[in-house]
């Protein structure tokens, strides 16, 4: 294994997948010709579809999962709780058994600007358009345009998107 890169034995990676250097994978799986740049981190019980491409700086917990085709831009952080806390109820910190993963689904197509964070238990539509820096707190139709904090609805995409 290169020295740069920190692959656990559980990823599966689909054929012809491009991994860039800094990248820390584990329990994933990443599809067919999909591209991972730099600094990504992608958890256990996450899946990135087929000829995706995922840039540098990027976060993808547990429970998140990209279908074929998505773009996900420069340093963007999925979250997979929405009531994040340290501790449990007794004090100690807490572990896999105190909390419930959140689901999160980026369907086909779907292209995510750089700095976005995509909150937990939504759907990203086909094809849809999340603006760079948006705030994501809830589901995003499919052919759909989303800026801002919160993310909302700036216009439908008209054109038909080729895969």
């Amino acid at each position: 294994m290169d020295e740069f890169l920190s692959i656990a034995p559980s990823v599966k990676l689909g054929r012809d997948v491009k991994l860039s250097k800094f990248i820390n994978l584990y329990g994933c799986e990443i599809g067919d010709e999909t591209k991972v740049g730099a600094f990504v981190e992608i958890q256990k019980n996450a899946s990135v579809g087929k000829r995706c491409k995922i840039s540098s700086h990027t976060f993808i917990c547990e429970g998140v999962t990209i279908e074929d085709n998505v773009f996900i831009g420069h340093g963007v952080v999925f979250i997979n709780d929405s009531y994040p806390r340290a501790t449990a109820a007794g004090g100690g910190l807490q572990t896999e058994a105190d909390w419930k993963v959140e689901k999160t689904v980026i369907k086909q197509g779907a292209s995510i600007g750089s700095g976005a964070t995509i909150l937990a238990n939504l759907s990203i539509g086909e094809n849809a358009i999340v603006g760079a820096g948006s705030v994501v707190t809830k589901d995003v139709p499919a052919n759909t345009i989303v800026a801002g904090n919160p993310a909302r609805i700036l216009r439908q995409i008209e054109t038909e998107v080729t895969h």
